[in-house]
C-alpha cells in the first residue's frame, strides 16, 4: 500500500517550503491529495508522477495553482485520457517537461506551447507532435525518445523552426526511419548546437560531415547502436569536430584504427568512451594512454569479454562431458566384456 490521500495531506501541512516533489507509485492518491499540493505548496517548482492513477485533471490543479512551478516529469500516467489537456497559457513558468510512456500525450501540447519559458523537453512522440512541438521556437534541449513513428519530416520541421537548440537526443529505437536527410536539416539549421546524442538511428558520413562541418560549437557527442557508423565516419568526426570536448561511442561496429583517428583529431577532446564495440581491442588502450596522456579515455568491453570466457568455460566443460562419455562407454564395454566371458565359462 502506498501513501494516501490523508498522508500526503499530512505532509503538505508540515511541510509548507516545499518545492520538489516525486510520487511514484502512489495509487492511494487521488483528486483530493493532489488539490491539497496545488492549495499548500506554493513554493513548489519540481513535480514528478509515475506510475500514479490520476489523470490530467490532477494535473492541472498542480499547474494552475503553482505559479512557480518549472519542471514537470510525468511517467505511465494512468488517468490520462482523450480530450482533457494540460491548460497552458503565456504567463506559465515551466521550463522543462518530460513526458515517458504516456497514452494520449498530446493532452499536454497546450502547456508546452503556452509555457514561453519553457526551453528542455523529453518526450516520446509522433510526428504529429513533432509538429506541434515546432512551435516552441525558443527549445533549448529537446530528447525524443523511443520514436518509432517519427520519421524524417518530422525532424526536419523541428530543426528548421527550432533553431536555438543547444542539446538534441534523438532515440529512434531501430525503426530506420530517421537517417541522413533529417540529420542534415539539423545541420543546417541548428548551428548553435552544443550536444547530440544519437541512438539507434542510421547515419552515415554524409550526415556526420555535414554536422561537424556547420556546428561549430559542438562539444559533446554520443552515438549508440548505430549499426552504419565505423571507422571511415569515426575518420570524419576527428578530422573536422575540432571543438569536441566529450565523445561516447557505444554498440558500433568501429575498430582500433577509428579509436586512433579520434585519439590523432579532436584537438579538444578530454573525455573518451567506448563501450560494447566487439572490434575494438584492449591493445588500443596502451596505445591512447601513449600519444594521448591527457585524454580520460574509459574503455570496457567487458560483455563481449564475460561472453567470450563463458564459451570457453562452455567448451571446457563440453570437452569434460566428452572424455567422461568415452571413459564411462569403455568401462561398460569391459564390463560387459566380463559378464560375457562369465556365462561362457559357467
Amino acid at each position: 500500500m502506498s501513501v494516501n490521500d490523508e498522508g500526503l495531506i499530512l505532509i503538505l501541512l508540515w511541510c509548507v517550503n516545499l518545492t520538489w516533489l516525486k510520487l511514484r507509485g502512489c495509487r492511494e492518491i487521488t483528486e483530493a491529495g493532489m488539490a491539497a499540493v496545488g492549495k499548500n505548496c506554493k513554493a513548489l517548482k519540481n513535480l514528478s508522477c509515475a506510475l500514479c492513477v490520476f489523470g490530467i485533471k490532477e494535473i492541472n490543479v498542480v499547474i494552475s495553482r503553482c505559479q512557480g512551478s518549472e519542471e514537470l516529469s510525468v511517467k505511465r500516467l494512468r488517468g490520462a485520457h482523450d480530450g482533457e489537456e494540460v491548460v497552458g497559457s503565456g504567463t506559465t513558468s515551466v521550463t522543462s517537461v518530460c513526458l515517458k510512456e504516456i497514452v494520449n500525450g498530446q493532452s499536454f501540447v497546450p502547456l508546452m506551447i503556452g509555457s514561453k519559458r519553457l526551453r528542455s523537453l523529453k518526450i516520446q512522440v509522433s510526428n504529429v507532435g513533432l509538429v506541434d512541438l515546432s512551435k516552441c521556437l525558443s527549445l533549448d534541449t529537446l530528447h525524443i525518445v523511443k520514436i518509432a513513428e517519427c520519421s524524417n519530416v518530422g525532424l526536419n520541421l523541428v530543426a528548421k523552426n527550432c533553431r536555438m537548440l543547444r542539446k538534441l537526443h534523438v532515440d529512434g529505437w531501430r525503426t530506420n526511419r530517421i537517417g541522413d536527410d533529417g540529420l542534415i536539416f539539423v545541420a543546417k539549421h541548428c548551428i548553435n548546437l552544443q550536444e547530440l546524442a544519437l541512438i539507434g538511428i542510421y547515419p552515415t558520413s554524409s550526415s556526420l560531415e555535414a554536422i561537424a562541418s556547420k556546428c561549430k560549437a559542438l562539444e559533446g557527442l554520443a552515438l549508440c547502436g548505430l549499426n552504419t557508423i565505423g571507422d571511415a565516419e569515426i575518420e570524419c568526426v576527428a578530422n573536422k569536430c575540432v571543438a569536441l570536448k566529450k565523445l561516447c561511442i557505444k554498440g558500433c561496429p568501429i575498430s582500433n584504427v577509428g579509436i586512433e583517428a579520434l585519439t590523432s583529431g579532436c584537438p579538444n577532446l578530454i573525455k573518451f568512451k567506448v563501450r560494447r564495440c566487439r572490434k575494438v581491442t584492449s591493445m588500443v588502450v596502451e596505445w591512447v594512454r601513449k600519444h594521448r596522456e591527457s585524454l580520460a579515455f574509459n574503455f570496457d568491453n567487458s560483455d563481449y569479454e564475460a561472453l567470450n570466457a563463458s564459451q570457453i568455460d562452455h567448451d571446457h566443460a563440453a570437452n569434460d562431458v566428452i572424455h567422461f562419455t568415452e571413459k564411462m562407454r569403455r568401462w561398460l564395454l569391459q564390463q560387459k566384456h566380463q559378464m560375457v566371458t562369465m556365462d561362457w565359462q559357467c
